[in-house]
């Protein structure tokens, strides 16, 4: 392998790169500009329709970049569209809650913009180590927009329970990936997915499928991985909690396709069988505890739960 990066490399994470430069340029604005925050939002639409344009040059482009750490593929760009259009509504969606809450911009539409960049990573990655950087990218800033309204009690609460529970997650997750990492010798998916396919199954490799499912299950809000889901989508700001139930979703959803399909086909006996519990609890407890709900955000996170199941039903299938 090439020992350094070209400007192939540079050339296809072009829309990574315009969104970095946006999402830094609306904090510029904002903060040179501190009497006038109505800038800020025509900045971030800029951004997000300038990353789209570009994006809709890498249509039918099947390759790798970063030395193998990402993919520029057909899976990749439908996923990124997806974020990208889930952004566009959710920035258009916030104007008038930001006012009338009281709340400055540009560090909200920030977060927003680094949320994306985040999910688009995760969408591209086929590497354990690119997978999680995105994949914290987007639940840092996640986790500070689910408290953005500091003097609502209800917030804070949404934003320390994802915290502290998204951390554990992120911990059991991690520690997975590390046992892949100790089975294979490596952190990319083709390269793993080739070392498994060669070796007996064993109590490491079990628990490392164990560890790497229940990540990613709390990621997508899968029972019984789903507790912090009503809390948050609750006390979080209306226009996050649409973006987190539609964006962040389908992003660890591109994840576990990433990993389970590409990385780990040589269990997908073992992970065909989990998934299918998980799916039958989720569609199950999700639907009944949807309908015992008073709070429409609430049941709104249940039915997003339940909605989870039937993904899993399709990644099963």
């Amino acid at each position: 392998m090439p020992g350094g990066f070209t400007a192939a490399d540079f050339y296809y994470i072009l829309p990574e790169i315009a969104l970095t430069v946006g999402a830094l340029t609306v904090l510029l604005v904002d903060l040179v500009f501190k009497e006038r925050d109505d800038l800020t939002l025509p900045v971030t639409l800029v951004t997000l329709v300038a990353t789209t344009g570009l994006l809709a040059t890498f249509i039918g482009v099947d390759t790798t970049a970063s030395r193998g750490l990402l993919a520029i593929d057909g899976f990749a760009t439908f996923f990124k569209f997806i974020f990208l259009v889930t952004a566009f509504v959710t920035v258009l969606m916030s104007p008038s809650y930001l006012k009338v809450e009281g709340v400055r911009s540009g560090e909200y539409y920030f977060l927003i913009l680094c949320a994306t960049l985040g999910m688009m990573f995760m969408a591209s990655g086929v590497d354990l180590i690119t997978l999680f950087i995105g994949l914290e990218t987007m639940a840092v800033s996640f986790y500070i927009l689910a408290g953005f309204l500091k003097p609502n009690q209800r917030s804070n609460e949404a934003s320390v329970k994802y915290y502290l529970l998204g951390a554990f997650s992120t911990g059991v997750l991690l520690y997975g990936m590390s046992l892949l990492y100790a089975v294979s010798g490596s952190t990319n998916l083709s390269e793993i997915s080739s070392s498994l396919g060669g070796l007996q199954s064993s109590g490491l490799v079990s628990l490392a499928l164990i560890l790497v499912a229940a990540g990613m299950a709390f990621k997508i809000a899968a029972v019984p991985f789903h507790m912090w889901a009503p809390d948050v989508y609750e006390g979080a700001p209306t226009p996050v909690t649409a973006y987190l139930s539609v964006g962040s979703k389908a992003a660890a959803f591109a994840m576990l396709l990433r990993v389970f399909v590409e990385g780990l086909p040589a269990l997908i006996n073992d992970w065909q069988i989990m998934f299918s519990w998980l799916a039958v609890l989720t569609m199950t407890v999700g639907n009944i505890s949807a309908i015992t709900q008073s709070n429409t955000k609430r049941m709104l996170a249940y039915s997003s739960i339940a909605h989870s199941g039937y993904v899993l039903l399709g990644i099963v299938a």
